[in-house]
């Protein structure tokens, strides 16, 4: 069973920044594409990041592009999203997910349709 656990969510004031980590339980791990999503009170879970097996490609959603970095660590199974110039908008529980197509376009991977397994979700509060 794979598993992921998200860790370093937190509350931080505005413009400031916070970097989250995604510890995955698999063999497997540099063979797929991980992203991160969010989700805030009421809303759909959105996409925010994702990147390919071996990092060389990466996807960001316009809201976090130029503020958000995605990178990983295949030696040690991590995923990672630094988070800089974080705004109140970007108050959510944040997940990270394995992708569950193997050798897929990098676009493929901005829905959560792309994706077969999830953490749990770390809380991220921005306040003003």
């Amino acid at each position: 069973q794979v598993q992921l656990v998200e860790s370093g969510g937190g509350l931080v004031q505005a413009g400031g920044s916070l970097r989250l980590s995604c510890s995955v339980s698999e063999r497997t791990f540099s063979t797929y594409t991980m992203g991160w999503f969010r989700q805030a009170p009421g809303n759909d879970r959105e996409f925010v990041a994702a990147i390919s097996s071996n990092g060389g490609s990466t996807l960001y959603s316009n809201s976090v592009k130029g503020r958000f970095t995605i990178s990983r660590d295949n030696a040690k199974n991590t995923v990672y999203l630094q988070m800089n110039s974080l705004k109140p908008e970007d108050t959510a529980v944040y997940f990270c997910a394995r992708g569950s197509i193997i050798g897929a376009s990098i676009y493929t991977y901005g829905t959560s349709r792309a994706y077969n397994y999830w953490g749990q979700g770390t809380q991220v509060t921005v306040s003003s």
